[in-house]
């Protein structure tokens, strides 16, 4: 699913991406042209997770994993970082 403008917010506020993407004042609509993210429905095949699974990657393809980032009570918590 295409995300939201508040979700890219959200990302793009996360201490992370801001020091990754060297963010300052940038709008959500400015941090959406520098990187692809999409989010998912997710449901685990085994016991786990289930909810919102975003995946963001940036506008260069550098052979680095993607961020993976999950919500724990209704918060956006970071599961892998590029590099990590």
């Amino acid at each position: 699913m295409e995300l939201t403008t508040t979700e890219w917010e959200e990302i793009a506020t996360y201490p992370a991406v801001r020091g990754a993407w060297g963010l300052t004042d940038e709008t959500p609509e400015e941090f959406a042209s520098q990187a692809y993210a999409v989010k998912f429905n997710f449901h685990s095949g085994a016991p786990g997770y289930v909810g919102d699974l975003y995946i963001l990657q940036g506008d260069m393809l550098t052979g680095d994993a993607p961020w993976v980032f999950t919500r724990e009570d209704g918060k956006l918590v970071l599961q892998s970082e590029i590099g990590k």
